[in-house]
């Protein structure tokens, strides 16, 4: 079992970003010293009613800290996003990061993103245009010439000299909420990155479908990572309690935001108690061990990815919650 940290990118209105970005380096170091070896953050814009940095810059700012670690994008909204820029800057970060880069992809869903890119008005076309994305930049990164002519990307003959440090490319996740996402993902032959949004008795259907779905199309399965929302802390009943007035507003801001209405989504317009029931992992150290160990058992993971931070809470508990998990969870999956 591998375990990533998912670096906190969205701020109250009135923080300092720039203290909050150099707090993040320190998170970086700290996840490495509990047993991570994996950092990531994700991507949104118009992202009211918080504030974010633009995240391939993050993450480079956060590589500098990583030291042998995997850094990741977990996910890039590839619809919205040319090929040719991802390719080049994927590229720049796999040097960086000593061949450590790991993109996640995901096609999006906020109506707001879309329209201020003028992309990708429907599911169907988030599909397909990163679909054809993903092609162009395998293209960019393999090849010593090449040409392309698609329903959405163009480049004409050109020579080829950029190319990620990871043989053939860096590897590639990409995240999916409804069942035909899922699909698509296994048909494809990628890992698919599981959300934090979708409680275990949903995903253990999902993941026979994506596992049935990739045997169908000839692939073999790697690894399955799971994100997942985690507060830990040295008494369980502490942890509901503490975690809840992060955890809640950031869920409420998911409603505004229509991601409760993705296909195949459940619904978060529910109590919080049941709201975290089979969702988060809130307790103690043992607790969390046995949560951990629950979802290997019931859905074949490998990775977990876990945020254990949200807008508003201290960066102090962020790094007492990375010394615990190092000393009392970490040692149980060697």
């Amino acid at each position: 079992m591998k375990f990533s940290l998912f670096v906190l990118n969205q701020w109250l209105p009135h923080e300092n970003m720039a203290e909050r970005i150099n707090e993040g380096l320190e998170q970086v170091k700290a996840a490495r010293e509990a047993g991570f070896d994996m950092v990531c953050t994700g991507q949104h814009y118009l992202s009211y009613p918080y504030q974010m940095p633009t995240t391939l810059p993050y993450l480079t700012h956060l590589a500098s800290a990583a030291q042998g670690m995997y850094v990741g994008a977990t996910v890039l909204l590839l619809p919205l996003l040319p090929p040719v820029d991802v390719a080049e800057t994927v590229a720049t970060l796999d040097a960086i990061t000593g061949g450590k880069f790991i993109l996640g992809v995901g096609q999006g869903y906020r109506a707001e993103e879309n329209i201020a890119f003028g992309t990708a008005p429907t599911p169907r076309e988030r599909a397909d245009r990163m679909s054809e994305s993903l092609k162009v930049m395998k293209l960019l990164w393999t090849q010593d010439e090449m040409e392309f002519h698609g329903t959405y990307y163009h480049i004409p003959k050109v020579k080829i000299a950029t190319r990620p440090t990871q043989k053939p490319y860096p590897p590639i996740w990409m995240a999916a909420n409804s069942d035909l996402a899922v699909r698509r993902a296994a048909r494809e032959g990628y890992p698919w990155l599981i959300n934090p949004h979708t409680t275990i008795g949903t995903l253990e259907g999902q993941v026979q479908l994506y596992r049935g779905a990739a045997a169908k199309a000839g692939h073999t399965i790697g690894t399955i990572p799971i994100f997942r929302e985690m507060y830990l802390h040295e008494r369980g009943s502490a942890a509901f309690d503490q975690a809840r007035p992060y955890l809640e507003p950031k869920y409420r801001a998911y409603v505004d935001w229509g991601q409760d209405e993705v296909p195949g989504q459940e619904t978060f317009r529910v109590p919080f108690e049941t709201l975290a029931k089979d969702r988060f992992l809130l307790g103690d150290p043992a607790r969390i061990i046995d949560e951990i160990q629950h979802y290997r058992e019931a859905l074949g993971v490998d990775r977990f990815v876990f945020r254990i931070q949200w807008p508003g809470m201290p960066h102090s508990d962020v790094i007492r919650q990375l010394e615990l998990f190092g000393k009392q969870v970490a040692p149980h999956f060697p």
